[in-house]
């Protein structure tokens, strides 16, 4: 079954790659969505596909890429998302 979900991500997460390996890391696990910046320094994520590999790239994003700092993570389901192609940075 497939779900959807918002994740926003602070922290030094702009300017750092977040969203282009997150975009790796969303087709690794077959999910499809976007990233984008957020005006407020954050990246949005709206990932869709199968629950137990949201929950992989929603751990994933606790770390991020190397250069990244992470000090929040907030996530929430989605129940009128759209159905994406592939998975963008916008």
């Amino acid at each position: 079954m497939t779900e959807s979900v918002q994740i926003v991500i602070s922290g030094r997460v702009q300017g750092v790659y977040f969203r282009a390996f997150t975009q790796k890391q969303a087709k690794k696990l077959n999910l499809t969505g976007y990233a984008k910046n957020l005006s407020n320094g954050d990246v949005e994520i709206i990932a869709c596909g199968e629950k137990s590999q949201l929950e992989k790239l929603v751990q994933w994003c606790h770390k991020g890429p190397i250069m990244a700092k992470v000090n929040s993570v907030q996530t929430r389901p989605l129940t009128d998302a759209r159905s994406y192609q592939g998975f963008d940075i916008l």
